[in-house]
């Protein structure tokens, strides 16, 4: 299993908006539709990877938690479907109802949005403040498949506590490790 980290997009870059079909609902979806009054959590995932099926359950219920706290959540994922099928909408669609997202699973078939994300791997989190501006880019944590390290959510936790008292972020933001985006 190949291990790629995330670019780490700038701090203060502005969150860019999109127009995304969200598998479940065969609705389309925008950065409007997703934020909410204290942020938003832009995610990339997919259905495959193994870090991404290590820690999507810890996903999940972080999203859950801070849903009810006013922080929008968003998946997206942009992997060419033809040459990793497990990845299709179809797919995707059953990898949410199963997991039961309450948050939109939105697919970036041109994968213009990863680009403009500058983002490289799976699982990559973004948070952006009430002002739509980046402000951690990193990992969900320190378990990876195959380390003991436990599966809690920590890092992006205390980032969107940080959000929700309107403080900076003054700890080292660690970048995400996991399977490339497949591009075409």
């Amino acid at each position: 299993m190949a291990r790629t980290l995330t670019n780490q997009i700038p701090l203060g870059f502005k969150a860019i908006d999109f127009k995304l079909t969200d598998v479940v609902s065969d609705k389309k979806v925008s950065l409007e539709d997703v934020t909410m009054k204290n942020g938003l959590v832009v995610m990339f995932i997919c259905n495959h990877c193994p870090y991404v099926v290590h820690v999507i359950d810890q996903i999940v219920e972080l999203a859950n938690d801070y849903l009810k706290k006013d922080i929008g959540f968003v998946a997206i994922s942009s992997n060419d479907v033809v040459n990793y099928p497990d990845d299709d909408p179809e797919k995707m669609k059953l990898f949410a109802k199963e997991r039961k997202f309450k948050f939109p699973y939105l697919y970036d078939e041109s994968q213009e949005i990863a680009k403009a994300y500058d983002a490289a791997c799976t699982p990559d989190f973004n948070v952006f403040n009430e002002k739509q501006e980046c402000v951690y880019r990193g990992q969900l944590d320190e378990s990876r498949p195959g380390n003991e390290s436990k599966i809690d959510g920590k890092d992006l936790r205390l980032a969107l506590d940080y959000v929700l008292d309107l403080k900076e972020i003054d700890f080292i933001q660690k970048p995400s490790i996991g399977c490339n985006i497949k591009w075409k």
